[in-house]
């Protein structure tokens, strides 16, 4: 078996965490007692371009025992967990290839190990592994029968290749799941961002003036937990619509040259480039900390940061400190990258129980329905998310009403008026 992973000898570390991590992952796990027994991905080999946490790797697990064979490599260098690949190499056997620190040729390169298991299905998380196959392996193509998108990112990429005609078969916007992004993109980003910035930096968020760039799903939940720390909330928009719903939650609005003399931390949840610039750098309080959320390191301007700078040095872990011709200083956490998974260990287990459930489901219809679908981006289907809610509130020991043949009734009719 081919892999490339930093350590085998941590294997008996990733393999107990990774048994931590399933203790909060019940849906995942019900999903994966039925795969073990109807095996509805047998003869199926998956490419997976996710973050190698402990929670992918159960959900690599549950493939695995769904009949397929499952390959994995990381959809961003900064954010493998060392020893949960090397778990999944020693302990299951599944193909990995993520080391976390490897530079931007090891990254795509193992992309291409992946690549080259000639897969099935395609799961990414970015949509890197769908456009490296696209563009470099083209020949490839024609066994793949289906693909999942994991980020708001990467639903972006390939709604404008399916739009282009370049897309080239069907993929499944897990991301748009209700009981994806109402949860993990909320719940999820929002406490794991805020505790990789304390991991990175242990400073007091509270009476900090906390500015939060876009106002998505995302932003919602970082600005709603970095308020439950104390902070002054100001969130940047450029969607009025969105700047409006920040303004009725009781946070301030207002653009980001306005907010940059005044923040003391900024983070980006936006999905877009170069939202932070040097414009905005250069007027920055001396000590401001800047971070990003959103999947790629673009977001935040860094070369024409690094252009100006007079000094650099890595003053803490996962913390850079860049010094201004002003002779002022920004701290920039993680190289901007993902805060939360280079400096943190990304979403917590509970939340990614419900993404990943919809990522095996996906996988499943997908294997079902390939031959019926374009070469599109398509929704999970909505029985699917049902499921999941309903798995995920039983878990959690709760139960809902069931509508009475008369209600039933009266939502389908137009002629009960007053």
């Amino acid at each position: 078996m081919e892999y490339d992973v930093k350590d085998l000898g941590l294997a008996e570390q990733g393999k107990l965490r990774m048994e931590w991590a399933g203790q909060s992952m019940p849906v995942l796990k019900n999903i994966g007692e039925r795969f073990k027994k109807e095996k509805p991905l047998s003869g199926m080999r998956i490419a997976a371009c996710l973050h190698v946490t402990t929670e992918t790797a159960n959900l690599m697990r549950v493939l695995k025992d769904g009949g397929a064979e499952a390959y994995l490599c990381a959809s961003n260098p900064l954010s493998t967990q060392d020893d949960v690949a090397a778990a999944l190499v020693k302990e299951y056997g599944i193909p990995t290839f993520a080391i976390k620190g490897e530079d931007n040729a090891s990254y795509y390169r193992h992309i291409m190990s992946c690549l080259d298991a000639k897969p099935h299905i395609t799961m990414d998380d970015g949509a890197d592994l769908l456009v490296t196959l696209h563009s470099e392996k083209k020949e490839l193509i024609k066994d793949v029968i289906g693909g999942t998108e994991e980020t708001t990112t990467g639903v972006i990429r390939l709604k404008a290749m399916a739009a282009k005609g370049v897309l080239s078969y069907p993929v499944i916007a897990v991301n748009d799941a209700l009981t994806k992004h109402m949860f993990d993109n909320r719940y999820g980003t929002g406490q794991s961002t805020i505790d990789g910035i304390i991991r990175a930096t242990n400073r007091l968020l509270a009476g900090s003036n906390f500015v939060v760039c876009g106002y998505g799903w995302c932003g919602k939940g970082l600005a709603s937990r970095a308020h439950g720390m104390g902070a002054n909330v100001i969130v940047i928009e450029v969607d009025p619509l969105r700047a409006l719903e920040a303004m009725m939650d009781g946070f301030r609005v207002m653009p980001l040259a306005e907010a940059a003399p005044i923040g003391d931390f900024f983070c980006t949840v936006t999905g877009d480039i170069h939202v932070i610039r040097y414009e905005h750098f250069e007027v920055m309080k001396s000590g401001a900390i800047v971070c990003n959320s959103g999947h790629f390191n673009v977001e935040i301007d860094l070369d024409a940061l690094y252009a100006k700078a007079t000094a650099r040095r890595m003053i803490r872990d996962f913390v850079e400190e860049i010094t201004l011709p002003s002779g002022a200083h920004v701290n920039i956490l993680a190289e901007g990258r993902l805060v939360n998974l280079a400096s943190a260990e990304g979403h917590p287990s509970s939340v990614m129980d419900m993404s990943f459930a919809n990522q095996a489901l996906s996988a499943e219809y997908l294997v079902q329905n390939y031959k019926s679908l374009a070469k599109n981006v398509f929704k999970v289907p909505d029985p699917i998310d049902q499921e999941i809610a309903r798995l995920k509130l039983a878990s959690m020991g709760a139960d809902i009403d069931v509508l009475t043949p008369e209600q039933v009734k009266y939502l389908s009719s137009f002629d009960m008026g007053t």
